[in-house]
C-alpha cells in the first residue's frame, strides 16, 4: 500500500469516527503511527500538506487534489 492509500484510508475511518467533515493534520499523523504504519512522520506530513493537497503550492512532480486545507493544519476531503 502506498503512503497516499494509507493516509485516504486513515482519512476516511478518522471522519468515520468522528462524525467531522474536517481533520487535522496531527490528527493523521497520530492515527498513523498508532497503526503501525511504516512511514516516516516527515513523509505523511509531506503528502497531506503538499502532495495530496489541491491548493497547497506546486513543489512536486506529482500530486493530487485529494484534500483541500480550510485552517492552518485543518484540512477536508476535496469535493
Amino acid at each position: 500500500m502506498t503512503c497516499r492509500d494509507e493516509i485516504l484510508r486513515c482519512v476516511r475511518t478518522l471522519l468515520h469516527q468522528t462524525g467531522r467533515q474536517e481533520f487535522t493534520l496531527q490528527e493523521v499523523v497520530d492515527a498513523m503511527q498508532a497503526a503501525g504504519t511504516g512511514y516516516a512522520e516527515s513523509t505523511i506530513r509531506t503528502h497531506v500538506a503538499s502532495r495530496m493537497c489541491a491548493n497547497a503550492p506546486e513543489h512536486h512532480a506529482v500530486t493530487y487534489g485529494d484534500f483541500v486545507r480550510v485552517g492552518d493544519g485543518v484540512y477536508r476531503l476535496a469535493a
